[in-house]
């Protein structure tokens, strides 16, 4: 039997706990990148070059507070188009998706969900098949979900993103995140279902309440990296290869 040719990578830079993935088509030797971080471009580019692998497509599942993105400079260092989702203020992207768009890379179909909530430009990305799986960039997180209380967030669009669109995805799709905080790589729709407290809510107004009672911090970057990641990260800041302590987001 011909092995698939699907091969997954789960980066993790430890400053803003953030998940980037490496997803690619290995016959077609055809890459992309979600949610890369600025500082670890040199990281990504050499395991590019280790697996023989073309980056073509580098994606942020939303304009994230807590990192600068790598997109800007993976697009001038490899060549690769942007992405972002639609109404992401990315500007600065090669093209923007919107809700049940494909992006195909190869044999690999990865369709877009749209799940507003954390942000008003949140989308996940799923891979159906054998072994379906999702990457939830940070709507939703292994027993977390996102935050909603800054960059237009909703609590009542988030309850609809989770209940009505991600699980209703097969019970086995397995979870990708895009946070954890404790060591934790992956879960499973059916085991969020039943073990995540953020989803054991009747309404959203019990999600919005809470959400309210953890009363988190602002993250130290986000005067930054909003406005950054807006122009793909590409600011003097990041150019100067500085670096920032993070509060956890989500």
């Amino acid at each position: 039997m011909k092995n698939s040719p699907v091969l997954i990578r789960q980066l993790f830079d430890s400053e803003s706990s953030t998940y980037t993935y490496l997803v690619a088509d290995t016959d077609a030797a055809a890459a992309l990148l979600i949610d890369p971080v600025s500082e670890k471009l040199t990281s990504y580019i050499q395991l590019l070059s280790d697996l023989g692998l073309q980056l073509k497509y580098a994606v942020d599942t939303h304009c994230h507070a807590d990192h600068i993105t790598a997109l800007g400079e993976l697009r001038d260092t490899t060549g690769c188009e942007t992405l972002a989702g639609e109404p992401s203020e990315m500007a600065c992207v090669s093209r923007f998706f919107g809700d049940d768009d494909i992006l195909q890379l190869g044999s690999i179909a990865l369709r877009a969900i749209y799940t507003p909530g954390h942000t008003d430009d949140s989308y996940c990305l799923f891979l159906d098949g054998e072994q379906p799986l999702i990457f939830t960039g940070d709507t939703l997180l292994i027993r977390g979900t996102g935050r909603t209380d800054f960059q237009n967030g909703s609590s009542e669009a988030l309850y609809d993103s989770l209940f009505t669109k991600l699980l209703k995805l097969p019970d086995q799709t397995t979870v990708f995140p895009g946070h954890d905080y404790k060591g934790w790589t992956q879960s499973t729709i059916l085991e969020e279902r039943q073990s995540n407290p953020r989803l054991q809510v009747k309404n959203w107004q019990e999600l919005d309440t809470l959400l309210e009672q953890l009363k988190l911090m602002d993250p130290k970057l986000m005067d930054i990296a909003i406005p950054a990641n807006k122009q793909c990260g590409k600011t003097s800041l990041s150019d100067a290869g500085l670096s920032f302590l993070t509060d956890k987001p989500a």
